[in-house]
């Protein structure tokens, strides 16, 4: 069938597939509630490149990461050319017109994930972007507290942030910037105000990479690196729900619920308040203060912080290992950190976050310390309990997991437990490690993984054939 979106007509096929079936929602209904935001859903990806991420199996199969466009997109979507850190270019598309929303669902798209840059100009970010994310077991409350906070120190530097719910467990800061700042110094700036904010609220907020160094709501600073996309406003989320990421006011945030607002729901918010960031474009600003920010921390040796592992390492930047896996010192090895090398990180830890990076090759299993040969000893007991395509079935292992080891299980903190998005060049799987830190010596399990789906050599695991895949 064909769906009439602002003068062009767009081809929906199989309208009835059922793309969300907890709720029964179908990819024509998931159409219709674009158009129905179509106007706040563009002001937050216009002229900006889109990573498409396509469910051809809907919400709860897996996911694809696209960033080529399709060979021959129609007249109303528009191309530009990016450049990411690997030095590979790639044609992204670029969505201005509410036809482009309904292709982009026919093309199995239920998120929208733009870039922090305008397509006239992609060496300078307009958008500071915030990413709230709470670790295991912290409350909702707690997420709205920090972004509170956060709101704080941006209006105290001159800046206005513009709330919005993730779509999942977790809160967006949209800020709007001035485009006279490259991508390292938008993110040092992202970085400046996540440290300001753990210093205010070290209870609930933290601006650690690893996550086993995590405890609270993580200010996700690399967010603002070149190559990330974060879902936009009004965008659809996989979450059997069907929920949505739904702009907010601050006099609501403290209260808010957000699974209240859906695909079923938010056409009726948005027909009643319409957009709540309608005047984001009109209020961009300084990043000098957070810059000033930065340049106290560093004046007292307080240097970078982790970047995404495709990244190059900078000069101040700590070595780029999880602590459980940093080698025991040595004389050598600190003059090989001395001398700016990439250390002993392990190419699976680097990999930790899911993240939007242009190529991050998944690379062998760890392997395991060795004193004698200077390898890296753990200094937290870590265990690889799962490797699964999908979420459901590294949480299945979970379970599975908990059941067959009840004592060591019963002892575990909610933080003890950390799922992983591990993302490839397109896919994208799950991981998930338990830290027996609370579990005596003699008391803990083997490392057993169950299930382990996921070949570890590189290039196997690009061989592999995915879930869902044709031979």
């Amino acid at each position: 069938m064909e769906i009439d979106a602002s003068g062009h007509a767009v081809r929906i096929s199989h309208p009835d597939k059922i793309i969300y079936p907890e709720v029964g929602l179908t990819k024509l209904d998931l159409a219709r509630y674009y158009l129905a935001v179509a106007e706040g859903a563009l002001r937050g990806i216009r002229r900006r490149p889109l990573v498409l991420v396509r469910y051809m199996e809907g919400a709860a199969g897996p996911a694809f990461y696209q960033k080529r466009a399709p060979k021959s997109p129609p007249s109303y979507v528009e191309t530009v050319t990016l450049r990411f850190p690997s030095g590979r270019t790639a044609e992204e598309v670029i969505v201005d017109h509410p036809a482009g929303l309904v292709w982009a669902v026919q093309l199995g798209c239920l998120e929208l994930h733009p870039h922090l840059v305008r397509a006239d100009d992609l060496d300078h970010p307009d958008e500071l972007r915030i990413d709230l994310d709470p670790g295991p077991g912290v409350p909702w409350s707690d997420v709205c507290e920090v972004a509170l906070a956060a709101r704080d120190v941006l209006e105290e530097q001159g800046l206005r942030s513009f709330p919005k719910t993730s779509g999942s467990r977790g809160m967006h800061l949209l800020v709007r910037i001035e485009r006279k700042w490259g991508f390292d110094r938008v993110r040092r700036a992202a970085l400046a105000l996540a440290r300001e904010v753990e210093r205010r609220r070290p209870d609930i907020a933290t601006a650690k990479w690893w996550k086993e160094e995590r405890r609270g709501v993580f200010l996700d600073y690399n967010q603002n690196a070149k190559d990330r996309t974060t879902a936009a406003a009004y965008s659809a989320r996989p979450r059997p729900d069907a929920r949505v990421s739904a702009p907010l006011d601050w006099d609501e945030v403290a209260t808010v619920d957000p699974a209240s607002f859906t695909v079923l729901t938010m056409p009726v918010r948005y027909a009643e308040r319409g957009d709540l960031h309608a005047r984001i474009d009109d209020c961009a600003g300084s990043l000098d203060g957070l810059l000033a920010i930065a340049e106290r921390d560093e004046s007292t040796g307080l240097g970078d912080a982790p970047w995404p592992p495709h990244f190059a390492r900078t000069a101040s930047e700590p070595r780029r290992v999880a602590p459980s896996r940093a080698r025991k010192p040595k004389a050598s090895a600190a003059a090989t950190d001395s001398a700016g090398g990439l250390g002993a990180a392990e190419p699976a830890e680097l990999a930790e976050e899911a993240i939007s990076g242009d190529e991050v090759p998944l690379t062998a299993a760890p392997r395991k310390a060795s004193l004698a040969t200077g390898r890296r000893q753990s200094t937290m007991p870590l265990l690889v309990v799962v490797r699964a395509w999908t979420k459901e079935s590294a949480l299945a292992g979970l379970d599975r997991w908990k059941a067959n080891h009840p004592a060591a299980a019963a002892l575990l903190a909610a933080d003890d437990i950390l799922v992983d998005g591990m993302r490839g060049r397109s896919s994208q799987w799950y991981r998930v490690r338990i830290n027996l830190r609370h579990v005596p010596e003699a008391e803990r399990p083997a490392e057993v993984v169950d299930p382990d789906e996921v070949p570890q050599d590189a290039h196997e695991f690009w061989r592999a054939k995915r879930p869902g895949k044709k031979p």
